[in-house]
């Protein structure tokens, strides 16, 4: 399995690249959120791989990070969920944001990127929620520089653990809050829904 491909970025498209390694160039599909976080061509990229092999054909596809190749894994496992779907939904959003959608059960919010049905959203939200972990993907994304709201929903996590929730439940009532309440910033206001929503 190819794990990653370091080199130079040869050519770049908001959908595909090709990086040159060892006098190679390999071509990797990506989703735009990569693409808006390559370099400029000319420059050394690395970016982690999946290595889709079948009867008929060989792609390589690539990410920005190790969390969003580990969403397009997840979402490839679901039946009905092709490469190419599972790239739009991820080019449709940050992780941190489709993560929160699925863990919340926001089956319109995966259904409103192109291509995609509600059948086949509600499908990733029911075979997926348990599977995404919406805090640790917010974090990650933190780390990055977004807009720090991992320490809020972590303390709401907490909170809730506290008052005999295990955290499991507790992971998804707080997703479930911020999917359908993205606003919401401070741990009591999201307590509060939490608690209302069972």
């Amino acid at each position: 399995m190819i794990a990653y491909i370091r080199g130079i970025l040869a050519e770049k498209e908001p959908t595909r690249v090709i990086i040159e390694a060892a006098g190679v160039g390999y071509e990797l599909l990506i989703p735009l959120s990569t693409y808006e976080r390559l370099p400029r061509e000319g420059e050394e990229v690395k970016l982690p791989a999946y290595h889709c092999v079948r009867e008929d054909d060989e792609i390589l596809f690539g990410f920005s990070s190790a969390e969003e190749r580990d969403l397009f894994t997840k979402l490839t496992a679901v039946s009905g969920v092709g490469p190419k779907i599972a790239l739009a939904i991820l080019s449709g959003g940050s992780v941190g944001e489709l993560s929160l959608a699925i863990a919340g059960g926001n089956a319109k919010r995966i259904s409103s990127v192109k291509g995609v049905g509600k059948k086949t959203a509600e499908k990733i939200c029911i075979e997926l929620k348990d599977k995404v972990n919406a805090i640790e993907a917010l974090a990650a994304t933190d780390r990055k520089g977004a807009s720090g709201a991992a320490p809020v929903l972590h303390d709401a996590i907490l909170a809730l653990s506290a008052l005999g929730f295990s955290e499991e439940t507790a992971n998804r009532m707080v997703s479930g809050v911020v999917a359908k309440n993205p606003d919401v910033k401070d741990v009591e206001t999201i307590i509060r829904m939490a608690l209302s929503g069972r």
